[in-house]
């Protein structure tokens, strides 16, 4: 089977939601000014363009048809433009681009979702795709952590998941004195998720150090390497393969990622960097 090859040329889309998330981090709507990119699958990503600034990558963090929705945090020249586009103005979007999330076939299985800040954007595609068909899977445990309350993305989603069968946890690092919650790590969360080891299925996003020790603590407790599932942070630079940018050892992100299995990741990330 032929494999199809990244777009290389950005369409035209244009912005019809903007939502103020934090102070520094909106969700931005997109969808086809003309032609339409391919549909995408959760946890891939796509290039996005500021117009005389460039491009980064960005993970969707909602997926409705031909509609693009991309979790913006302002940190640098091109996330700060896109964090401030308007309702209307234009950006060039190509993709979709890399490996996704990629859930399990067999019935049954449980989920663990785990989300390290603005790591739950990505991974909020893959928890609506679950409660969508609560038949296939098993009990679905959904643990957040944030730098603080106010640090916390997703909030709506957070309580319709709670009302829907999800089991969802949250912990803070640093809590205000309204917060009532957890503090501390998300790795402490798992003491109280509701999973079978012999049959569950990982799935962790977030900054790498609390990947690493994500998935460490589960393959501790019994799950499968090949069974967790994460999302890891290289720049890129092209999203083709081209420029070599996110190599992780024989790895390409943009293109064997950014989604891996713990089994295959887990030596690359041991390696010391010079």
């Amino acid at each position: 089977m032929t494999t199809a090859r990244p777009a290389l040329v950005p369409l035209p889309y244009r912005v019809v939601g903007r939502t103020e998330e934090t102070p520094d981090t909106a969700e931005i709507v997109l969808e086809p000014v003309a032609s339409a990119l391919p549909p995408f699958g959760p946890g891939q990503f796509a290039m996005v363009y500021a117009f005389g600034v460039g491009d980064i990558p960005l993970s969707l963090s909602a997926i409705d048809g031909q509609r693009l929705t991309h979790t913006v945090r302002a940190v640098g020249a091109v996330s700060q433009a896109l964090h401030g586009l308007r309702l209307g103005e234009s950006v060039g979007v190509r993709g979709p681009l890399g490996a996704g999330w990629e859930l399990p076939t067999d019935a049954g299985r449980d989920l663990l979702i785990v989300a390290g800040g603005l790591g739950l954007a990505p991974l909020r595609p893959l928890v609506r795709e679950v409660l969508a068909a609560p038949q296939r899977f098993g009990r679905l445990n959904v643990l957040i952590g944030a730098r603080s309350p106010g640090d916390l993305v997703c909030v709506n989603d957070i309580d319709a998941w709670r009302e829907a069968r999800a089991r969802v946890q949250v912990t803070v690092d640093r809590p205000d004195g309204a917060w009532q919650g957890d503090v501390g790590v998300v790795t402490a969360l798992l003491d109280r998720a509701d999973f079978d080891p012999d049959n569950a299925t990982a799935f962790v996003c977030g900054p790498e150090v609390m990947i690493r020790a994500t998935a460490r603590e589960l393959a501790h407790r019994g799950l499968d390497p090949d069974r967790i599932r994460i999302s890891l942070e290289r720049t890129m630079h092209c999203g083709t393969g081209h420029c070599g940018h996110c190599q992780l050892g024989p790895l390409l992100l943009c293109l064997d990622g950014p989604v891996v299995t713990w089994s295959r990741s887990e030596p690359l990330l041991s390696v010391r960097e010079l």
